[in-house]
């Protein structure tokens, strides 16, 4: 599995599909908590990524829902959840409550597909970038958190040089991000470099929405869609938006469609790949003394 180096990722697929294969055949929570003898919560906990279950609860589990010739794989991704490290623990004192599942399905990602609607994505900002905008975020941090916080970043891009299999991703940015003054005109000049650069890779693609396009259906602000690769079968991916208090995690199927519909008619909006590395070029131009 591409995806087994993250214990995260491995623990919510667990969780997702054990509460596929129940809903599958038709059985209730409860019924599981009977056939495992424990109480109801344990079941929704092991469903909602809370807690992970023992070997021999899966294999009860797995029975109960016609699926016994599975266990074998179950079993293995359940030791490699336990026994995995997930590569954010070095910078753990920088991440924030409730952000290290993004980072864990970041990583593993085989697509990233965003809209930014304010400043330029995290994957893709220069350290002079994020500093400004923890600093300006969070102005009582000391020196040394605002440090971790841009070695968070910085280390979250290493998934842009993942070669097997590599990741594709895809962001439409709105014409304010490329006007909006991070750090001054020095370090947004070369944040908006940065991207032009990044552009002309084969594995991403960024547009820019004009701000002439008129109204678009991104009003609601910045999101990102996340797929995983095939090996993580009847993953349907994730929608991710952060919020100032936590960040919502949208996975029903339904809900990654309509994201999913909004971003392809912000694409059509846009102008294209070539045309958007021009407009990016021209404005860090435009900001050089």
């Amino acid at each position: 599995m591409v995806a087994s180096s993250s214990p995260t990722v491995l623990k919510r697929w667990i969780a997702l599909e054990l509460r596929k294969l129940r809903e599958d055949v038709s059985i209730s929570r409860q019924q599981v908590a009977e056939r495992l003898h424990c109480a109801l919560s344990h079941v929704t906990h092991i469903e909602t990524m809370r807690n992970l279950p023992r070997a021999a609860e899966l294999e009860v589990m797995l029975d109960f829902y016609g699926v016994a010739e599975r266990t074998p794989f179950f079993i293995d991704l359940l030791t490699a959840a336990r026994k995995g490290k997930d590569w954010w623990t070095a910078h753990s004192s920088a991440v924030p409550k409730h952000f290290d599942l993004f980072l864990g399905l970041e990583r593993a990602a085989g697509r990233i597909e965003s809209f930014a609607a304010i400043v330029v994505p995290g994957v893709f900002q220069i350290p002079a970038y994020t500093e400004a905008i923890i600093r300006q975020g969070n102005p009582e941090l000391p020196d040394h958190d605002v440090d971790e916080g841009v070695k968070l970043r910085i280390a979250r891009q290493q998934v842009l040089d993942r070669t097997d299999p590599p990741v594709h991703l895809w962001s439409v940015l709105d014409e304010s991000v490329l006007r909006r003054l991070v750090g001054g005109p020095t370090v947004t000049s070369e944040q908006l470099t940065h991207l032009v650069e990044l552009s002309r890779r084969p594995n991403i693609e960024i547009q820019v929405l004009p701000a002439d396009s008129g109204a678009h259906p991104g009003g609601d602000g910045s999101f990102q869609i996340l797929s995983f690769p095939s090996d993580l079968v009847g993953d349907p991916g994730v929608t991710y938006v952060e919020t100032r208090i936590q960040p919502i995690y949208y996975e029903k199927p339904e809900e990654i469609t309509e994201y999913r519909d909004v971003l392809t008619r912000l694409r059509v909006q846009a102008l294209n790949p070539e045309k958007s590395r021009a407009a990016l070029t021209q404005a860090a131009e435009d900001l050089r003394p």
